[in-house]
């Protein structure tokens, strides 16, 4: 045997709890690709990036490099159909391709839409190229109960959070893809207060929502050094009086400090913000 050649072994499980299997081993089927189906409750639309990996596919199409989709059956209409949960552009670039005929497939069990979605997730967590907002859309599909606590916060401020970053419409006002900003926030601060910073923001009515926006204004509402020095429609009223001067100035006092952009937009909103009046303290 070549000394490069090294067979797969075990590692040791100490201290692990290997989890039994929920469902069968996957079974692997050859199908026709044109008969294959996408949902798009966790799926994505094929965009031009995606167009453009087709058709990379199509004209590269290698035996040697394929990777078999992974499906599920599913009922629709009264008709068994195989879902694509991974692998929706290999499969169309297969249906596109007149000398590729049939595709194995391997099929696993996954009975309904929130299993299917799920299992969409487990595949596609840490891959490259899929994105939060997409892995968030997949997770509402699954009935995640953190996606459907951003959700719900987005709802009360009055934000809609958009299915795709290209989304947006008018100005982008109460609209936002900042969802891992949004999940951090969140957690940090939890739903009532998520609500009322997003809420500082979206009364505003500029748009769209961004990382750095949701940032700077969670840290002059709950922060001490800045918390109590101002009411939260007094914000509002800096930032929509500054517009986007405030980003210009905040990029320049970014440099010349050598802070974060978040940072130097909260000092800027601060700056402008009206203050409360501050009562004076009695001498004991």
């Amino acid at each position: 045997m070549q000394d490069n050649i090294r067979p797969i072994a075990p590692i040791s499980v100490a201290g692990l709890v290997p989890q039994v299997p929920e469902t069968g081993m996957p079974i692997c089927e050859v199908v026709d690709p044109s008969t294959l189906y996408v949902d798009p409750a966790y799926q994505r639309n094929v965009g031009d990036k995606g167009m453009r990996q087709i058709r990379r596919i199509i004209e590269g199409f290698d035996w040697a490099k394929f990777k078999p989709p992974n499906c599920a059956y599913s009922q629709c209409d009264g008709k068994t159909i195989l879902k694509v949960l991974d692998g929706q552009h290999t499969a169309i670039a297969a249906a596109s391709n007149p000398h590729v005929h049939s595709i194995p497939v391997m099929i696993v069990e996954a009975d309904d839409t929130v299993a299917q979605a799920k299992a969409f997730i487990g595949q596609n967590t840490d891959r490259l190229g899929i994105t939060a907002l997409q892995l968030h859309q997949a997770a509402l599909a699954a009935a995640d109960e953190d996606a459907q606590t951003l959700e719900l916060v987005c709802s009360r401020a009055r934000i809609k959070v958009l299915k795709t970053t290209n989304a947006y419409t008018g100005t982008g006002a109460r609209q936002t893809i900042a969802i891992k900003q949004l999940e951090a926030l969140i957690s940090r601060q939890g739903a009532k207060v998520a609500r009322e910073i997003l809420e500082v923001l979206a009364n505003a009515e500029r748009g769209p929502l961004t990382a750095p926006q949701i940032k700077a204004v969670e840290l002059l509402m709950t922060d001490p050094e800045y918390a109590d020095k101002f009411n939260p429609e007094d914000l509002t009223e800096a930032i929509v009086d500054l517009l986007f001067t405030a980003e210009d100035e905040a990029k320049l006092l970014a440099v010349t400090h050598k802070i974060s952009f978040w940072k130097a937009l909260a000092i800027t909103w601060f700056r402008k913000c009206r203050k409360r009046r501050q009562m004076p303290v009695k001498a004991a």
